[in-house]
């Protein structure tokens, strides 16, 4: 309960009894009006994925393999910005405030790609549409980690992060769909799969209208009595399905006084917590340079090198997409019980050693277009889970007060690193039409996730199952109250 309210500082227990609530149905809301996020990221990443052969065959756009490949850069780009700067926004202003706009951008720009005339229309709409989804990142992931209770965080967030998967089978199946000659004829398929996938958007406006504002970022902001408020209001909902336990954690002493500005942040990371600086740009810049390279042109390496048809390429990305979600929904529970340390860097390392021997495999030739696709199955099975702990560890690593913009930091700085030199680059060697070439890709790639395991391990932060506040405290706390 909120205290001392006439005093600079006051005390409260917003933390603990969100974290000792029972799973409830508000939880699940939180979870689908949240999360469907990235089921709309997935759609759109797999949309470009297996349409770039008909775009590179559309009358209208008629784009080169390098062109696609910086489409797909074009989308990161924006969704580094964006990042950026609605992350900054998001803590500056709140968690609520910003999912109608970031996702209404989303919106309009995705449908304006469907709309495109030419190469520069689209990579600009792909921009701004990256843009938008950038800004989810931020803005999503602070939100779901400050409502799930701690003992089901990584579980939780795991899950959140690899539904971009169940976007990705239904952009591959869409595309079956669209690209059907006997349905569309072959410049309109692909402009309807923009269309619709922009308009689902809407059904997310509608459920989010029903989320409260987070009582973690109300309490870290000065504002205590509608973080109470809120928590009430929850609890009275949780409490409807099932008794509340005891609260055990103490209460926390937060000054109301406390401001952020992007120079106390950087600071901030820079000087309480390097170690946590270097362990974030390593799992985000190496899954996003191994995701984006590999999954951006994988409809090209189907079709060029295995005569896959531009029509059946969305029948090899559905088992592909159905391993990346089966790793964190089988996987995620082991994050919380053996802990964050071993299993992020054991998803990281073997899948890095898979991607090689891979590589190699498609070298040599050895692989069909049905034998490729199994083995990158059962590769992002272990990968998948990985890179949606990368979310995990930037969002829970560092103090409320700047989680959403630390998040953006780490997302741009990291998937700039990987994300957008990732695709230009594979397109690039897929263009020269020789596997020797495009082997030294897989070889990069594998290797950085190695590296990354490395890294985990030597400075991984033991999170699982810790109240946020005790894996990074507020910058506005000035102490605990232990009394009752």
């Amino acid at each position: 309960m909120a205290s001392d309210l006439a005093e600079p500082t006051f005390i409260t227990d917003v933390p603990a009894r969100l974290d000792r609530l029972p799973w409830s149905r508000f939880h699940w809301l939180v979870v689908t009006a949240l999360g469907a996020t990235w089921i709309l990221d997935g759609l759109e990443v797999t949309i470009v994925g297996s349409l770039s052969a008909a775009l590179t065959r559309s009358s209208t756009l008629h784009l080169s393999e390098t062109q696609i490949g910086l489409a797909g850069s074009a989308y990161v780009a924006g969704a580094v910005l964006g990042a950026l700067f609605f992350g900054y926004l998001t803590d500056r202003l709140g968690r609520k405030r910003l999912f109608t706009v970031t996702v209404g951008v989303y919106l309009v720009a995705t449908v304006l790609t469907g709309l495109s005339w030419n190469f520069a229309s689209f990579a600009l709409f792909r921009f701004v549409t990256g843009a938008g989804i950038g800004g989810e990142y931020a803005a999503i992931n602070s939100a779901v980690q400050e409502f799930v209770p701690a003992r089901r965080r990584g579980q939780t967030d795991l899950i959140v992060n690899g539904s971009f998967w169940i976007g990705a089978a239904l952009g591959a199946l869409g595309s079956i769909v669209v690209l059907d000659p006997r349905l569309f004829q072959p410049d309109v398929g692909w402009r309807l799969a923009f269309i619709i996938g922009g308009l689902l958007a809407l059904i997310i406006i509608f459920l989010r209208r029903f989320l409260p504002e987070s009582p973690r970022w109300l309490m870290t902001h000065g504002r205590p009595e509608e973080a109470e408020r809120i928590v009430m209001e929850i609890e009275a909902r949780v409490r409807s399905e099932a008794p509340l336990p005891e609260i055990n954690s103490a209460r926390l002493r937060l000054t109301r006084l406390h401001r952020l500005t992007l120079g106390s942040v950087a600071g901030t990371l820079l000087r309480r917590y390097p170690k946590r600086v270097v362990l974030g740009l390593a799992l985000m810049a190496t899954q996003a340079f191994c995701y984006n390279a590999i999954f951006f042109t994988y409809a090209l390496i189907l079709t060029r090198f295995y005569g896959v048809a531009p029509a059946s390429v969305g029948w090899f990305i559905l088992p592909f997409a159905l391993g990346n979600f089966l790793g964190p929904l089988l996987l995620g529970h082991l994050f919380d019980s053996i802990g964050r340390k071993p299993m992020i860097a054991f998803t990281y390392a073997l899948s890095g050693l898979l991607v090689i021997a891979a590589g190699g495999l498609f070298a040599a030739g050895a692989l069909s277009a049905s034998t490729q696709t199994m083995v990158w199955t059962v590769i992002f099975f272990f990968a998948s889970a990985g890179a949606s702990a990368a979310y995990l560890t930037v969002g829970e690593s560092f103090p409320l007060e700047m989680r959403a913009l630390s998040i953006a930091l780490f997302y741009a700085f990291g998937t700039g690193l990987g994300g957008i030199v990732g695709p230009a680059l594979f397109g690039a060697l897929i263009a020269t039409g020789a596997r020797s070439e495009i082997l030294w890709g897989y070889l990069l790639g594998g290797c950085l996730m190695l590296i990354a395991a490395a890294v985990e391990l030597a400075l991984g932060v033991p999170a699982e199952r810790k109240m946020l506040e005790d894996v990074a405290a507020p910058l506005c706390q000035v102490g605990r109250d232990t009394g009752g």
